[in-house]
């Protein structure tokens, strides 16, 4: 794209973190926002501070596990702004529950899924024909850091899945030369709450009232807390964001440090060697 002035956004998960960072970015370059959460405060928090700047935004609440839900997105997007130009597939959940191991929380898995991946399945299915048919868009899926390095996890298992999808996308547009870009955030460590997405957790994917985590497992989400809270500000990653879709360009890392991490799994799978312990052992 040459220019985001005057066309239109659709970002979900824009109630906070970096939803909502790259929402204000884009009224910063001039675009009209539609903005998605499955949280109406503070989706309603997020639109009035944005329209007070005088930019045009309105706020849709949606589940993105639900495709009806995000199809009346569409909907509602292009009923007030005539077409949509980006979609920023954002939305999702860290999940809470004890995992790994012998243990295995199947409806929390269910429910990550269904938000980090569905999510953005569902925003593929009901955008991109709007988009290809005027020929003049980009989708930008966030990922994760967590896309790229092993884990035993709901998680690890949504952002593996995303950064697939997403490239075979990038792939097929190209093939078609559809006039779609598309990009991969796969961002490190950010200050956003993400890790207390159980406040948005349905009852129906709670862990068994007498399962506690373990010791280890409290130990790591105090470390994930605290890397968080050290981490990028959100208002950085969107002006990555804002530069890549001008600029074309797929991968949006925000910590070079972790790419480079990647190389010796990488060596090992291209010499088919097991895979190296990545600083997981402990």
């Amino acid at each position: 794209m040459d220019s985001l002035d005057g066309k239109t956004a659709v970002v979900t998960g824009a109630g906070s973190g970096m939803g909502r960072a790259f929402a204000e970015r884009f009224a910063k370059a001039g675009m009209r926002v539609v903005l998605a959460d499955v949280e109406e405060p503070k989706l309603d928090e997020a639109v009035a501070a944005i329209t007070a700047t005088g930019a045009s935004a309105i706020g849709v609440v949606t589940d993105v596990t639900d495709g009806a839900a995000v199809d009346r997105l569409r909907d509602a997007a292009i009923d007030a702004f005539g077409r949509v130009h980006v979609l920023c597939n954002n939305a999702g959940v860290a999940g809470s529950a004890p995992s790994g191991g012998a243990w295995v929380a199947e409806n929390e898995w269910r429910w990550v899924l269904e938000v980090n991946l569905w999510g953005v399945v569902h925003g593929h299915r009901a955008f991109l024909p709007h988009l290809v048919e005027h020929g003049d868009g980009h989708i930008v899926n966030t990922a994760s850091m967590a896309g790229h390095f092993p884990g035993h996890s709901a998680y690890t298992a949504s952002k593996w899945a995303v950064v697939g999808i997403t490239e075979g996308l990038f792939h097929d547009q190209r093939l078609r030369a559809a006039g779609v870009g598309v990009s991969c955030l796969c961002p490190g460590w950010v200050d956003t709450a993400i890790a207390e997405s159980e406040r948005n957790r349905p009852e129906w994917a709670a862990p068994p009232r007498d399962v506690e985590p373990s010791a280890m497992e409290e130990a790591m989400r105090a470390f994930v807390v605290d890397q968080l809270r050290s981490g990028m500000q959100p208002a950085a990653v969107a002006d990555l964001v804002h530069d890549a879709i001008l600029s074309g360009t797929f991968w949006i890392f925000t910590d070079r440090q972790m790419v480079a991490a990647l190389e010796p799994r990488h060596r090992a799978v291209l010499d088919g060697t097991n895979p190296p312990t990545m600083g997981l052992d402990v």
